[in-house]
């Protein structure tokens, strides 16, 4: 249970420090509204007394004005102060929110792709939008009831003390023993709140594989299973979230005991003053508005630690994000050489995938400023891996990357990818218009720029006969085009990039002959000048690179230009006369 109240204590401090504390001016102001909100609270009980001693038992009607008047002041100042204070607490509240939005997502651009291939959607859309919801609740239950609540509570309590000590002490003795269940309750709120968010993680994920997959899903006949196991997930977040309803309100019947035990004490033994006339009536009814005006902030403070509880669960789980530290980033002393050069060295590279897996085995080779080289072999070879290693997607194991003689370690990491152009068979586009997909990256890029792309890539002629042309919006990731239509407007884009390094890693995998020809006519004119390294499958469009690697478990297994490993008679010259035969 320490362990707990340790971990809820570090995240409470590092959310006021990294955050809240930054708008402590605002914070200032909004516990000055509620000071004032309490004190006008207090101040109806405080000037009741003399109404019932001076105006009812005297007729002092002198005395009623100035009641009446301090009363209607006293809940104007109430009003305003209760305006202040909840609109500075909602502004800082939903800034604070925001503010951690926006660290998060700037966090998660720093962070590797191993880091996305290990965390599924669902799971970091569930960090922004069901964790950082329950945060907003949090707080702006937490803060007002805690701030509101507890002022007005104070200045009440100060009030029945002041009244009465003896009186105020029998009418609070009964509470203390509400503590410890409250404390149980917040406690088991906690893990059953971190539950909830895991399943819903996991049903946004599921939902997002399911929307992405719906052609799959249709075409096996999968939508009934399917339903069921979102049905499935859906109870269980029901189950979890009713569950979280009953332990939230178990507060409730003990409070209400507690404050029936409390009332019936002070009316009984209060109204035995009164009737042996040891108090006023005035004194007596003044306690009790007293008392029963403290009721409501009490009821209120003891489901705060459920509220707060729910919302230390899901920061929790956005701090777990926050923590994780990039290790792919750029040193401190960065290098940003200018050359004119572009050569790569493979220096007794080994890359290995988390598990131990090799995926390359101690690569040595170096391609020359402007060399266009392949890489070809069977499925699992390693091709694309050695692709992902030169923008340093993922850091080698062993050895070293070179470029320009410089290890890649030594670059700034923008600098180094703003080097190179990369097309890859898994096209990703935006939900953006085709002009604004074919600029990405490339700042203040014209309409000439892109159409100019778009022709080289073969991509004008489609674009110019869809009804907006340029302006038309694809859908998500390019829903609304076909494959080889994505695959040119990506290669669009590299064209535009202008980049002095070419990564082709499929290139033209998803177009059909005739667009090939004309994209692979497009490539060869981009290639020129250029250092380019292509993966390909098929390999007619690698017939005419310097330099061919055939890759075998991660081990070089031959090299040479087309016709030297044609007469080599190996691994190369097979898969060329499997392809030839199609």
């Amino acid at each position: 249970m320490k362990s707990i109240e340790t971990s809820n204590m570090i995240i409470l401090k590092r959310l006021f420090r990294e955050h809240i504390l930054t708008y402590k001016r605002r914070l200032g102001y909004a516990c000055l509204c509620m000071i004032i909100a309490a004190l006008s609270t207090a101040a109806l009980p405080f000037l009741i007394k003399d109404v019932f001693d001076d105006v009812f038992t005297k007729g002092d009607i002198k005395q009623l004005i100035i009641f009446c008047g301090t009363v209607l002041l006293a809940f104007i100042c109430k009003g305003l102060a209760s305006y202040g204070e909840s609109v500075l607490m909602t502004w800082v509240g939903q800034k604070v929110i925001s503010d951690i939005q926006n660290r998060l997502f700037k966090h998660l651009m720093q962070l590797d792709l191993l880091f996305f291939h290990n965390t599924t959607t669902g799971e970091l859309l569930s960090r922004f939008t069901n964790d950082v919801n329950l945060m907003r609740n949090a707080f702006a239950n937490t803060t007002l009831s805690l701030g509101k609540d507890s002022i007005t509570l104070f200045a009440l309590i100060a009030l029945m003390f002041y009244r009465d000590p003896t009186l105020a002490a029998i009418s609070f003795f009964v509470f203390p023993a509400a503590v410890l269940p409250i404390i149980k309750i917040g406690r088991r709120m906690k893990k059953v709140t971190f539950n909830t968010q895991e399943i819903t993680a996991d049903l946004t994920n599921q939902l997002t594989q399911i929307f992405q997959g719906m052609r799959v899903i249709k075409s096996y006949g999968t939508e009934a299973k399917e339903a069921n196991r979102a049905e499935g997930t859906i109870s269980n977040i029901f189950s979890l979230i009713y569950k979280a309803t009953r332990i939230r309100c178990a507060a409730h019947p003990i409070i209400e005991t507690m404050g029936g035990v409390a009332i019936i004490t002070v009316i009984g033994y209060g109204g035995w003053q009164v009737a042996h006339n040891d108090r006023t009536t005035g004194d007596f009814i003044s306690f009790i508005l007293a008392l029963i005006l403290a009721y409501e902030p009490l009821k209120r403070l003891s489901n705060l630690n459920a509220n707060l509880q729910e919302g230390l669960s899901a920061s929790s789980r956005v701090f777990d994000v926050l923590d994780v530290q990039p290790h792919i980033t750029s040193p401190k002393n960065a290098k940003m050489p200018l050359s004119n050069e572009h050569t790569i060295t493979f220096d007794k590279t080994t890359f290995m995938y988390e598990g131990g897996k090799v995926a390359l085995d101690n690569l040595n080779f170096k391609i020359e400023s402007g060399q266009t080289v392949a890489f070809v072999g069977p499925s699992g070879a390693g091709k694309s891996s050695l692709i992902n290693l030169l923008p340093r997607f993922y850091d080698v194991t062993k050895g070293r990357i070179l470029y320009n003689d410089i290890p890649l370690q030594d670059y700034d990491l923008n600098f180094l990818r703003k080097k190179m152009g990369l097309v890859s068979q898994e096209i990703t586009l935006f939900d953006m218009n085709i002009y604004d997909n074919i600029a990405y990256g490339v700042e203040n890029a014209t309409m000439e720029q892109v159409i100019e792309a778009a022709q080289k890539a073969a991509a004008d002629d489609f674009i110019t006969e869809l009804s907006d042309g340029y302006q038309t919006m694809i859908g998500e990731n390019g829903v609304r085009l076909s494959g080889g239509q994505r695959q040119r407007i990506a290669i669009a884009r590299a064209m535009l990039k202008n980049a002095p390094i070419l990564l082709l890693d499929e290139a033209t995998s998803a177009l059909d002959t005739e667009s090939e020809k004309k994209v692979q006519a497009a490539l060869d004119i981009l290639m020129e000048g250029r250092t380019t390294l292509m993966v390909a499958h098929r390999l007619s469009t690698v017939v005419n690179a310097d330099v061919i690697y055939v890759l075998d478990k991660g081990k070089i297994a031959e090299s040479g230009d087309h016709q030297t490993l044609i007469n080599h008679q190996g691994i190369y010259a097979n898969l060329w006369a499997q392809q030839s035969k199609k």
